[in-house]
């Protein structure tokens, strides 16, 4: 903590000190919690006698202001008009995209979107494993780290794909990422698509419709049915675009995967007109019915495909962990965009999930998670049958969506829902245009409560009916 003190005012050193610290909690640059030097180490660090200090700290004391103990320290009170200070500084400008990211990552909620589940994680496991991470990060001579990341965790990176998406492909390609937005971002600096035109699926994921926007691209939504994403229709309307962002594995949100055909399609339209596309592969091997669809990456033989993965949605989000797979041609240049622009999370974190994928856990993580998933789907469809007509549910993925009359106002339905610790994903907000948009409530699977499932629905249900 730095203070300044004036030596030559006419307010005592003590009373100054007081003030400092006052003004510091006051303003909520001391938060509640927030820990204070001690009167000895703060002495030392101004130049004064140990007792100014402690006078000083005494009458913040008097002011329930600080509270010392032996065992804590001294640590700034909790306060109820900091507290209030707090969530104030901390809620973004209402109608700002920031509002609606916080507001569509908040949680832990019922059938939130875009989170696994808890119970499926092996956290003693990834706990004894990371802290042997944390020993060999420590240990290790500080240096600055590989750019592209863990060469151990790129190599198991390279090896799962291989097995499991279909990708041949080198670690020497692959860049290590802090999940799939720093993924996407990467993706787009090194690209050097500024004023370009992009097509993205509609409805697709908001988060990668605004990157696109923040990166200067216009984007051209492209509608998305029963096949994936219309690739005749970008032909159409949009011929010129330079890239194509993509979920081509499970579409992000209906769910279909995106046929054989207009995979070819897309990727000769890609080789043809120099374009680029992302493959997002948000949901990786969790595809809960049959076999996960081969990589679209797979199938590119011209280099124009970016394969990028998380372990987001596969182990937690909390890890900020993803990757990038390059073509080989621009190795070079990703590499460059990463070490000057984009660098990988802490070793730390690399080792534990590369020893985690070495050792085998992974995979049956994997597969359990698929079986527990299965089972969650079927018992939420089961009991929202019980409020809803079948042909309004779709399985999407590891999501529900509930149809709903064009128009209904989803969002409203959401904010209410969450009162009760549930979030529904609104679809209308996944829509880039107006038209075509529809309504409906996305529930996540993974999040879908087991004890409290039925009492769940039926709350949701008169929600629903309320505003329809």
């Amino acid at each position: 903590m730095e203070l300044s003190i004036d030596r030559s005012a006419r307010i005592p050193l003590a009373e100054q000190i007081r003030q400092r610290i006052a003004a510091a909690i006051e303003s909520g640059a001391l938060e509640p919690g927030a820990r204070l030097p001690s009167w000895q180490d703060l002495a030392a660090q101004l130049g004064v006698a140990r007792g100014t200090v402690r006078t000083a700290y005494e009458r913040l004391d008097a002011a329930q202001l600080i509270v010392a103990s032996r065992a804590a320290g001294t640590l700034v009170a909790q306060r109820p008009r900091a507290r209030a200070r707090a969530r104030e500084a901390q809620r973004a400008d209402p109608g700002s995209f920031l509002e609606t990211y916080q507001e569509m990552t908040q949680g832990p909620a019922f059938f939130q979107m875009g989170v696994p589940a808890a119970e499926t994680l092996p956290k003693t496991l990834l706990a004894r494993i990371r802290a042997h991470a944390i020993r060999a990060e420590i240990g290790a001579a500080p240096i600055y780290p590989d750019p592209r990341g863990e060469p151990g965790l790129r190599q198991e990176i390279a090896g799962y794909l291989a097995v499991a998406r279909g990708i041949d492909c080198s670690p020497s390609q692959i860049i290590i990422t802090g999940g799939y937005g720093a993924g996407l971002g990467l993706a787009l600096r090194a690209l050097g698509l500024e004023g370009q035109k992009a097509w993205i699926e509609d409805p697709g994921f908001p988060f990668a419709r605004k990157g696109l926007e923040l990166a200067r691209m216009s984007v051209a939504p492209i509608p998305v049915d029963a096949g994936g994403i219309d690739i005749d229709h970008g032909l159409r309307h949009a011929p010129d675009a330079k890239l194509a962002v993509v979920t081509p594995g499970q579409q992000a949100p209906l769910g279909p995967t995106l046929t054989l055909e207009r995979r070819l399609k897309l990727l000769d339209w890609a080789a043809a007109s120099g374009a680029w596309i992302v493959e997002d592969d948000y949901l990786s091997e969790l595809q809960l019915t049959g076999r996960a669809a081969p990589a679209l990456a797979s199938l590119d033989r011209a280099g124009r495909v970016i394969h990028i993965g998380s372990f987001s949605k596969t182990i937690t989000p909390a890890l900020r962990l993803g990757f990038i797979v390059v073509p080989a041609g621009l190795m070079a240049t990703f590499a460059e965009a990463a070490a000057c622009l984009a660098p990988p999370p802490g070793p730390a974190v690399q080792l534990a999930i590369a020893r985690f994928m070495q050792e085998g856990h992974y995979l049956r993580h994997l597969r359990r998670t698929k079986r527990a998933y299965a089972a969650k789907r079927d018992d939420l469809l089961t009991q929202l049958r019980r409020h809803f007509d079948a042909d309004h549910l779709i399985a999407t993925g590891l999501a529900v969506l509930l149809r709903l009359p064009d128009g209904a106002p989803d969002l409203a339905m959401a904010r209410e829902a969450l009162a009760f610790g549930m979030f529904p994903a609104p679809l209308s907000a996944w829509y880039a245009s107006a038209r075509g948009r529809r309504s409906g409530l996305l529930l996540g699977v993974a999040t879908s409560p087991a004890r409290e499932l039925a009492r769940s629905c039926d709350r949701l249900a008169d929600i629903v009916k309320r505003f329809v």
